[in-house]
């Protein structure tokens, strides 16, 4: 079987970085968990509170499966919650709630980044499959030009990555100051809660730089920095 060690070279430090990102905010939502607010909001609660001082009263919210599974639909306009954190009234619960109702606060603004990256969608979803059949032929038939095809399709999952990180720290920044703002958790709580937002920005930030690594590796094989004497 085929193996180049120089995608070693690129890949493990981007899997080490997002393996580590993954543990630290796992750690830090397992330690939260068991930190109830003074409030005593579930995270359902809180979301509700926040889109509702707002005056986004046309977002549904409801209870999804699995593990840190929140996200917020902007298609169907519904923020969907993680049994752990819908029904919880832990500090970790509502920080991680109030960042997704930070999404549905984006959408209702016209937020020009959620907007960029809703876009990017589909496009980066059938451009991550037909990057790695490209890449593959490439590497089987030994063409240049096939890789480097499949890398500029590649690019626009590098090019989601990134739009990505702005939309996340400012569903963050939001959260932050609503939970306060808005009486959901008391003052000194909010530090404790920005903690489980920041460390989950991390796996953000470890998806790109992995993206932008892999994204290096193919265009290396793809002949793009070698010099013709």
């Amino acid at each position: 079987m085929w193996f180049d060690p120089l995608y070693l070279v690129f890949a493990f430090p981007g899997f080490v970085l997002a393996l580590m990102a993954s543990l630290f905010v796992r750690s830090r939502f397992s330690h939260y968990s068991r930190v109830p607010s003074a409030r005593r909001l579930t995270g359902a609660e809180a979301a509700q509170v926040m889109l509702s001082r707002a005056g986004v009263r046309d977002v549904s919210i409801e209870m999804t499966q699995g593990f840190l599974s929140d996200h917020y639909d902007p298609m169907s306009r519904t923020l969907r919650l993680s049994p752990d954190v819908y029904g919880s009234n832990s500090l970790a619960a509502i920080g991680v709630a109030c960042h997704e109702a930070g999404h549905a606060l984006q959408h209702a603004s016209g937020y020009a980044m959620l907007g960029l990256r809703s876009a990017l969608v589909p496009a980066t979803n059938i451009g991550s499959v037909l990057s790695y059949v490209l890449i593959t032929l490439g590497f089987i038939l030994h063409s240049q030009p096939f890789i480097l095809f499949g890398a500029l399709l590649f690019s626009l999952a590098v090019v989601f990555a990134l739009v990505t990180l702005p939309v996340e720290w400012n569903a963050s920044a939001r959260a932050k100051v609503a939970m306060v703002e808005t009486g959901v958790i008391a003052a000194g709580e909010g530090d404790d809660a920005a903690k489980v937002l920041n460390a989950a920005f991390m796996t953000y930030v470890a998806s790109a730089i992995n993206a932008l690594l892999i994204l290096l590796y193919y265009l290396i094989r793809a002949g793009v920095f070698r010099r013709d004497d």
